[in-house]
């Protein structure tokens, strides 16, 4: 039986893991291993460990690695504690490939990890851009460490094989966010609100910001911004916790302000795929710099106002607004989502880029069908 270890540090990565995770663990030819890190583990970002568990997949191993520190130096201490952990997770495990998804720094541990121990990596969203955080080379260092390629569109596909990878290798499975939204029945908006304790008529504003890995030093002013600009619009406000990177706690001290400030706020450590999905049919606007503001948004052809730099670089549909971190421009943005009629002409025959939602089953006939071999194993450039 082949052994497939999937590795993951974030409530977002898991969300879009889960369905090719569920058809691994049903499969009677393959074993699904599990490695649990990164803010799964952190109390202070919701320990959504137990999330995955009620699940029902088995955790093997737990890599608590997170150091607090308000210094950049924080992560790479956190990156080298993991390192340790995972080569000793990988001598028990035993794994015949890894599967991985995105950009984040715990992932690319796990890639290192496999890499110098011979255990062939799957990646799933390379070849996508992100040119405001350092998970732009974290991408595409862990594409040139990976044996096998699923890329979330054709476009990126392409991308990845300009970067020299040989086209065998590198296969278009579609955006498992879609999936997501295919195969879970969402709540309905009146369940919703009442398990999220939420009771407004006023439009729904859903609200996630990432501090921006290359622009640390101003993600204070940022967020102030973004909470000056919503102070404009009599809304009920949704906000969800940002990744655990260096200056998350400046942006999680400021939001927690508001919301005690403003009784039509509210802050979640994390809303789970349903809840989250579910806010994403029923919100009138999104606001951030999400991946999932790009990717499922458009299913359900929800204005996003975009700001920054952060997913620069990324396929976008119609729905997408992009502004700058400047208050007014941020307004802008949300009164052309809000009230723009040409904008909403646009919304109405969105068709989305990023596949049919059967990510899962493709990427689990090739997990299961790859002959794992020198050649797998064995990498060249192809020009």
């Amino acid at each position: 039986m082949r052994k497939i270890l999937v590795v993951t540090g974030t409530r977002a990565e898991y969300g879009l893991l889960y369905w090719t995770m569920k058809r691994i663990k049903d499969d009677n030819e393959l074993k699904l291993q599990l490695i649990v890190t990164g803010n799964h583990l952190a109390p202070d970002f919701g320990y959504t460990a137990d999330l995955i568990r009620k699940d029902g997949f088995d955790i093997d191993e737990e890599i608590d690695m997170i150091v607090d520190s308000n210094k950049k130096s924080g992560i790479v201490k956190s990156m080298g504690l993991e390192l340790i952990q995972m080569a000793q997770a990988f001598d028990r495990l035993q794994p015949d490939i890894l599967l991985i998804l995105g950009d984040r720094y715990e992932i690319f541990v796990a890639a290192a990890c496999a890499m110098m121990m011979n255990v062939p990596i799957a990646h799933m969203n390379g070849g996508e851009s992100t040119e405001g955080a350092v998970d732009e080379q974290i991408r595409h260092a862990i594409t040139k460490m990976a044996h096998l390629h699923f890329p979330g569109a054709e476009f990126y596909k392409e991308r990845i094989l300009k970067m020299g990878e040989e086209p065998w290798r590198v296969f278009n499975v579609g955006q498992a966010g879609i999936e997501n939204v295919k195969n879970l029945r969402l709540l309905e908006k009146e369940q919703l609100m009442k398990e999220l304790r939420i009771n407004s008529c006023k439009k729904i504003f859903l609200i996630t910001f990432h501090p921006v890995t290359l622009d640390v030093e101003n993600v204070g002013q940022q967020i102030e911004n973004l909470l000056s600009a919503i102070s404009n619009f009599d809304a009920t406000f949704i906000f969800t916790y940002p990744n655990a990177d260096f200056g998350s706690r400046i942006i999680i001290n400021k939001i927690t302000k508001f919301v005690s400030d403003n009784v039509n706020a509210y802050i979640f450590y994390n809303l789970g795929q349903k809840r989250y999905l579910s806010l994403l049919k029923y919100a009138d606007v999104m606001i951030g710099n999400s991946s999932s503001g790009i990717i499922e948004s458009p299913i359900f052809k929800l204005p996003v106002i975009n700001i920054g730099d952060r997913q620069k670089g990324r396929l976008k549909n119609k729905n997408i607004i992009d502004t700058g971190y400047e208050k007014q421009c941020i307004v802008k943005g949300i009164n052309i989502a809000l009230n723009d009629s040409n904008f909403k002409k646009n919304l109405a025959c969105i068709d989305n880029i990023y596949g049919d939602g059967t990510t899962s089953e493709k990427v689990v006939h090739i997990l299961k069908t790859s002959k794992i071999n020198k050649k797998l194993l064995f990498k060249k450039l192809v020009f």
